[in-house]
């Protein structure tokens, strides 16, 4: 990469946010240990989601029930849970009619301590995940540890947790679409709670998604200032 080409790729970084999706890397050590956005805290009484489009995180409904989130909850930048994530879920519950939902692949930050608002990103270890169908869709929910944390940052394995806690992680991703207004409840079902080694499988299923759906981002961006500096 030239000179120019070097000034001009750090003076857009300077002028436009990445999106938080596609522009933030999920780290070098992906997936064993990963960057990950994070759109939710325990605290918020109302769901926060990111805009797929501008990227801005965005409210996306109140809370009816007093159900909050028992952890920090975003998702992991460049994954995509398209062909692969979908084929291995409908074979890992013997449903063949389970495909990919199209999102990026969500993620459960476990820490003692308190984060205040989401908008941030965070350095964490997966430990595990739990296989949620939505509505014929896979909707893996990856479980992590914040690195370093005091008292979670030691756990390798989702079986190393409080059993409760778990517990509590299912029972809130079991309830936290239903509506009160609702005629019919969506049809959602927890099929397991799988180990690390599971959930860096997926994880890197949900990547290969990502470059197979998007392509590789940071090449498309080297081809743009090829483009335009070669003008």
């Amino acid at each position: 990469m030239s000179m120019e080409q070097n000034e001009l790729r750090a003076l857009m970084r300077l002028f436009f946010k990445p999106h938080p999706w596609h522009g933030v890397s999920p780290g070098e050590g992906f997936p064993a240990e990963l960057s990950v956005f994070i759109e939710q805290v325990p605290t918020d009484t109302v769901k926060y989601e990111i805009d797929k489009v501008s990227g801005y995180l965005k409210l996306d409904r109140p809370q009816k029930f007093s159900s909050q989130s028992p952890c920090l909850y975003g998702f992991v930048p460049r994954t995509y849970c398209g062909n692969r994530v979908g084929a291995y879920s409908a074979e890992k519950t013997g449903n063949p009619q389970v495909k990919g939902d199209g999102d990026p692949i969500d993620i459960c930050v476990l820490s003692e301590r308190s984060i205040s608002h989401g908008d941030v990103l965070v350095n964490c270890i997966p430990i595990g995940g739990i296989r949620m169908i939505d509505s014929n869709e896979a909707d893996d929910k990856i479980i992590a540890v914040m690195k370093d944390d005091a008292v979670y940052g030691q756990i390798t394995d989702v079986t190393g947790l409080p059993e409760q806690l778990v517990e509590r992680l299912c029972h809130y991703f079991l309830s936290y679409k239903d509506l009160p207004s609702a005629t019919k409840a969506r049809r959602v079902e927890i099929e397991s709670v799988y180990g690390r080694t599971e959930a860096l499988r997926v994880l890197q299923y949900s990547m290969d998604d990502y470059t197979e759906h998007f392509n590789d981002p940071d090449k498309r961006f080297q081809d743009l200032i090829t483009h335009l500096t070669n003008r």
